[in-house]
């Protein structure tokens, strides 16, 4: 009889130890990605905590006040001809009577551009905003020339 009960346990120990070990498994990922996580707010914190103590030293100094510069003299002076306006060049597109790809060829970009641009997801970069500017300067038969001479 203590061969069966033996046999019995062992079974039950084994299946036991099969079953548990799909569930020690998550809780092994789960507990290594809780360390990985820990680790970065550690990291952050100590970051933040270095910024802090800089500005504390920045703070015993006086502070200079400074002047405020428009955005436009500021944007002139990194070469940026004007500032940017989302909605500025739908209204112009729209005036032209262009749509999103023609508007895209007339200012060398792709039709996905314009479209992110005029839904402010994304803002074009410095060429980019030279060639809008151009091409808001531009008339409607200008446009539509320029348009032509590109198709030819």
């Amino acid at each position: 009889m203590s061969t069966i009960a033996d046999a019995l346990k062992q079974e039950i120990a084994r299946v036991a130890r099969k079953e548990l070990k799909g569930e020690i498994a998550a809780l092994r990922k789960l507990t290594s990605a809780h360390r990985s996580e820990i680790a970065a707010l550690k990291r952050e914190v100590k970051a933040l905590t270095s910024v802090v103590k800089g500005l504390q030293k920045g703070l015993s100094r006086p502070i200079a006040p400074r002047t405020a510069e428009p955005k436009a003299a500021t944007a002139k002076r990194r070469g940026v001809p004007f500032e940017f306006n989302a909605e500025q060049l739908a209204a112009h597109r729209a005036e032209f009577g262009l749509t999103q790809a023609q508007m895209a060829r007339l200012i060398g970009a792709s039709a996905l551009s314009v479209y992110k641009w005029e839904s402010g997801k994304v803002q074009p970069r410095a060429a980019q905003k030279e060639q809008i500017a151009a091409a808001l300067k531009l008339g409607k038969r200008a446009v539509k020339a320029k348009l032509q001479a590109q198709d030819e």
